[in-house]
């Protein structure tokens, strides 16, 4: 059964911007203007089709919009991110061939706490549902904060202040701000067309930023 259409939404930008780190990795060198024929061709190996046909039925389009791209080698990135979320096959084996053909088996949605964040207060939403494989091993207790249009996945357990993003607690309001240490025991605190240096222990880290989904 698949996932609810906001809960695929979610994880689906989350995938998005996996495929961006990986463009960043392979230097942008990626042209999403062709690649399209091999690419197909690794979608339905990945699916454990035989049949183009196949494919098409899955994601549920045109036999005349496959025979599109894969005559004019356009790069399928909805569907490149759609077969890695269903499946778990590496994103860089659908996109350039390197590596190995591994899936994953599919799990289940985990539930993530979810909070709004109004006038510095956070305000409870209940819950998220993510796919784990888009969950960084890292993180160890997940927090999803909502604000400007973003959603900012968090550690929780992650209090130690280093570089980086983070929600943070200044004078018992809460906000993202961006950190950057400075000798000696102070820090640069960055965001909302600012920025402020002060005492490290001004500040009290709530969790670590991870990743970032643009909902706009």
């Amino acid at each position: 059964m698949k996932a609810p259409k906001e809960d695929f939404e979610v994880n689906f930008k989350i995938a998005f911007g996996i495929c961006q780190c990986s463009l960043d990795f392979f230097g942008g060198l990626l042209d999403f203007n062709s690649g399209g024929k091999k690419v197909i061709e690794r979608l339905v190996e990945a699916y454990g089709f035989t049949t183009r046909q196949a494919l098409c039925d899955h994601l549920g389009v045109s036999k005349s919009t496959m025979a599109t791209r894969y005559m004019r080698d356009i790069f399928p990135a909805d569907w490149v991110l759609q077969c890695v979320m269903e499946t778990g096959t590496p994103i860089d084996w659908l996109v350039s061939g390197k590596g190995e053909l591994k899936t994953t088996a599919v799990t289940s949605l985990i539930d993530v706490e979810t909070h709004e964040l109004k006038n510095g207060e956070a305000i409870a939403l209940g819950t998220y549902k993510f796919d784990p494989i888009f969950l960084l091993k890292e993180i160890k207790s997940a927090l999803a904060i909502k604000t400007n249009q973003h959603v900012y996945i968090c550690d929780q357990e992650d209090t130690t202040i280093s570089d980086g993003q983070w929600l943070v607690d200044i004078e018992g309001k809460l906000s993202i701000k961006k950190i950057n240490l400075i000798p000696v025991k102070k820090v640069i605190v960055a965001g909302d067309g600012f920025s402020f240096e002060c005492d490290i222990n001004d500040i009290k880290p709530i969790a670590k930023v991870y990743s970032v989904i643009c909902e706009a």
